[in-house]
């Protein structure tokens, strides 16, 4: 689709949006700002975004009259498309693009996009140093928390972005095709949005949808949906595994990674060698190295950078030892699953802070995972009823509920010992009680680090 002479619609006055915003007026494409708040200070966010002085904002409520203006429409990823809104759109025949698909059609250079439920950002940030220690422009962009179009104006033909890519921004794909795809895992998540586990899985797999033979796609050899996914692409396909040894892919034997290449088997790092803890953390590592290996760095600048590399804020995050108790901040495990990958990082008996949004998640495998790890569990937000019955359903009893964060690391700093950890891992989305994941995590930090 040629935008020369459009009037695009953007939905969504959040950070996707205005940077969408700017792209399309960077690149001199008319534009139309819509957001479904009525109460949305109008004033405050012209001045929050200069560029906006004179652009078209519209609050409230989406008219016939303003889309009778408009040739496409792009969503932010918290723009649900089932919307009847969105519907009305589609009623017009609008195309509807999402804010990833804006990117690519102006980006330029080699992109490597990344998804599945769970490691993601771990992922996204460790395929980022590995790429920046080998080529001279490298964005990391998307989901991670930099939205790909506030990058994609300055990418030339010599850029590598990297992209974290999340199944709401997977909605709305068209022509977005990634030169190396990986998919991580799939388990369930998100489904208050996509109502089922077909959709969802359906979704996380459009990330390869304009692939081609000549482009690489990174799997989980141990997730038995992306096993047999791989099985139909028309792209190469790159397993890892942490289970057992592959002929040609990346594994875990020994407490090495190694790959092979079908022919020989190289020797990558070490686990002792990572700052990173975790099987969960090994599989990232060796995705990482998949994707970085399909674009051509060679095994000793992925090593090298995989030595260096840090673990990402807010994913199991070490943040203080306080009278021989260990704080962690694993704010980032916003579903069972992931939350289950930070309980088996802990070592020591666990003081356990979790709950938060409902995202009608199944709780039952997170408490089974706690294994007598799991010292005492401290539950806030909506769904702490919901998982305390969760949790007496399977024995586990000591149960305390808190009203707060705060409250909730208090708790657990009357009730912690010598060696024990008190983790932050709430299985559960936070809003409602945070306006995203990094702000709950550097609130428990500040209240940590504001115990004596």
């Amino acid at each position: 689709m040629e935008l020369t002479g459009k009037r695009v619609l953007v939905i969504g006055s959040g950070a996707s949006g205005i940077a969408s915003m700017e792209l399309l007026q960077r690149k001199g494409v008319q534009t139309v700002l819509f957001d479904g708040n009525r109460k949305l200070d109008v004033a405050a966010l012209r001045k929050r975004a200069p560029f906006l002085k004179e652009a078209d904002i519209v609050v409230g409520e989406l008219t016939d009259d303003v889309l009778s203006t408009v040739q496409l429409a792009v969503l932010s990823p918290g723009v649900p498309t089932d919307l009847p809104m969105v519907q009305k759109i589609r009623d017009r025949e609008i195309p509807i693009w999402g804010e990833i698909e804006l990117a690519y059609y102006f980006a330029k250079g080699r992109l490597a996009a990344i998804t599945g439920t769970n490691g993601k950002t771990t992922t996204t940030a460790l395929t980022g140093e590995i790429l920046g220690n080998y080529f001279d422009d490298v964005r990391v962009v998307g989901n991670i928390g930099i939205p790909y179009t506030s990058v994609a104006a300055d990418t030339t033909e010599d850029t590598v972005t990297v992209a974290e890519i999340s199944s709401f921004q997977l909605e709305t794909v068209h022509e977005f095709h990634p030169e190396v795809s990986a998919i991580l895992n799939i388990t369930p998540d998100h489904l208050d949005r996509h109502h089922t586990m077909e959709c969802y899985i359906q979704i996380k797999e459009s990330i390869t949808k304009n692939q081609s033979v000549t482009d690489v796609c990174v799997l989980n050899y141990e997730d038995e949906t992306l096993r047999a996914f791989g099985e139909t692409l028309g792209a190469q396909v790159l397993f890892f595994s942490s289970k057992r040894e592959l002929k040609r892919g990346l594994y875990f034997k020994d407490d090495v990674i190694f790959y092979s290449d079908g022919e020989r088997r190289e020797k990558i790092i070490h686990v002792d060698d990572l700052n990173i803890l975790g099987t969960h953390n090994y599989e990232n590592a060796m995705a990482a190295c998949g994707i970085a290996l399909a674009m051509g760095v060679p095994l000793d600048k992925i090593t090298a950078a995989l030595r260096r590399f840090q673990a990402v804020e807010h994913r199991i995050e070490y943040v203080t030892e306080k009278h021989g108790v260990r704080f962690y901040n694993d704010s980032k495990g916003t579903n069972p699953d992931a939350a289950i990958k930070g309980i088996s990082a802990m070592n020591r008996p666990t003081l356990l802070i979790g709950g938060g949004y409902d995202k009608e998640s199944s709780y039952d495998a997170w408490i089974e995972s706690f294994h007598g790890k799991v010292r005492k569990l401290v539950l806030i937000g909506q769904t702490r009823e919901k998982i305390a019955a969760c949790a007496r359903a399977h024995g586990f009893t000591d149960i305390i509920l808190c009203e707060s964060l705060e409250e909730a690391v208090d708790v657990c700093w009357q009730n912690a010992r010598e060696g024990d950890a008190v983790l932050l891992s709430p299985a559960c989305a936070s809003w409602g009680m945070f306006s995203n994941y990094e702000e709950r995590g550097r609130i428990f930090k500040e209240c940590v680090h504001a115990l004596t």
